[in-house]
């Protein structure tokens, strides 16, 4: 089979690398591609949303299987695109990836489905959003409808922040038209886990579950960012909540998409935060999560093309998932000044450390080939994964591992997996 690879973050690097292990792969190409990934994979000068670049250069080059993994795209519809094209694609519809594309459809889709989750309502304008803001409980939580990479969240503390939030995102733009809906949301406290999932449109099979560390800074401090790091399995994630949200959550997602005519197939990402009450959804996506795919893929044992084809035919039941008993913790290495402003072009020192270990892991996430070598290119840089028995042991050789890379404004965080000492 030859497979082509939509994206070029940290997030595909881990995917190439668990597709190029697949015995029925014999050519991988990625569109745009970094350079880690170039070490596998042939990358192409493609752009995520040149669709009709993207179908034009996998007929040519006759690819048997597409996979889509960034959230732009997907919502876009290049799915639907390609298939017009007579080809094959892993990742969900247009009409089905608005799971994520939309705050405002997905929390009524919870509603109506009583799929638990957040109180909340929605918003068309500022001046509504304010006036309920002015009888609101804080702190309280304010959502930009649409995709915002990942930033469109504000935690606001009083009302003063709320409005200040509400102008920044309907008024000012800050997210661009992702915020010509807003949706205002009670605040919940617990641990936060996330919970990957393949799905065939009816059949759902979750994946081993993870925690991202979203903050810039150590202690949970600064701006939000893309993913500062992660690890898997969660500690928390018991059996009992696993049983909970297998009842509550996973089927009737699925069930309430196809029920609304949205078939979903491809991965659904839930969100969760594991509340006194019990766990409610906090988002959906509509793909892969990035870096938490760093940390659960590295640990799946199946191959993961018999197990997208099966999404794609329907035949998702016939697969048993799954993942390593041991753990594995992901720091993401990153230019200073992220997610803000930094510097790129810095050379990268120390790559070929990683090469012919198994159980380290050196993803690429905004990296390029240069003349000097690979620089960095982008605000995350690296991820570096490392497996262990137990978390632990595993956030010891990750953070271990982060000493064998260097380029001269890495940053990073020193904490990643503080929630483990927890238990």
């Amino acid at each position: 089979m030859k497979v082509l690879i939509i994206g070029g973050g940290g997030r595909e690097h881990a995917i190439a690398v668990s597709v190029i292990k697949s015995e029925k792969v014999d050519g991988l190409y990625c569109a745009p591609g970094n350079a880690g990934i170039g070490r596998i994979a042939r990358c192409v000068p493609i752009g995520v949303m040149e669709f009709d670049k993207i179908a034009s250069f996998a007929k040519e080059k006759k690819i048997d299987l597409v996979i889509v993994a960034p959230d732009d795209p997907l919502v876009a519809g290049l799915t639907d695109v390609l298939e017009k094209e007579g080809l094959r694609v892993f990742g969900p519809r247009k009409n089905a990836a608005i799971i994520e594309g939309s705050k405002a459809f997905s929390k009524d889709l919870m509603k109506k489905y009583h799929i638990p989750t957040a109180d909340y309502e929605t918003f068309d304008s500022a001046e509504a959003a304010c006036a309920y803001l002015e009888r609101a409980d804080f702190p309280i939580v304010l959502k930009a409808d649409g995709l915002a990479l990942g930033k469109g969240v504000l935690i606001c503390g009083n009302l003063q922040e709320a409005k200040d939030a509400v102008k920044a995102i309907m008024l000012d733009k800050q997210f661009g038209s992702a915020g010509n809906r807003l949706v205002i949301e009670e605040f919940l406290t617990g641990r936060e886990v996330s919970v990957l999932s393949f799905v065939d449109g009816k059949t759902i099979k979750t994946m081993t579950s993870a925690q991202d560390h979203k903050r810039a800074g150590d202690g949970d401090t600064g701006l939000n960012t893309g993913g500062m790091g992660t690890f898997s399995p969660s500690p928390f994630y018991t059996e009992e909540i696993d049983a909970f949200c297998r009842k509550y959550i996973y089927q009737p997602t699925v069930d309430a998409m196809a029920s609304e005519g949205r078939e979903f197939k491809g991965v659904i990402f839930f969100g969760l935060m594991l509340t006194e009450k019990g766990p409610r959804v906090l988002e959906y996506n509509a793909r892969f999560g990035d870096p938490e795919t760093q940390v659960v893929l590295p640990r799946m044992k199946n191959d993961i093309i018999q197990v997208m084809e099966a999404c794609i035919d329907g035949k998702l039941d016939e697969i048993d998932l799954a993942f390593e008993d041991n753990a594995a913790v992901c720091v993401v290495l990153a230019s200073d000044g992220y997610p803000v402003k930094y510097e790129k072009g810095y050379v990268i020192n120390g790559l070929e450390k990683f090469e012919g270990r198994d159980s380290y892991f050196c993803f690429h996430a905004g990296t390029k080939e240069s003349e000097g070598g690979i620089v960095t290119n982008g605000g995350r840089v690296l991820g570096i994964t490392a497996k262990g028995k137990d978390l632990k042991e595993a956030r010891a050789n990750a953070y271990a591992a982060t000493q064998w890379v260097s380029f001269e404004n890495k940053y990073m965080r020193h904490d990643i997996g503080k929630a483990i000492d927890d238990v």
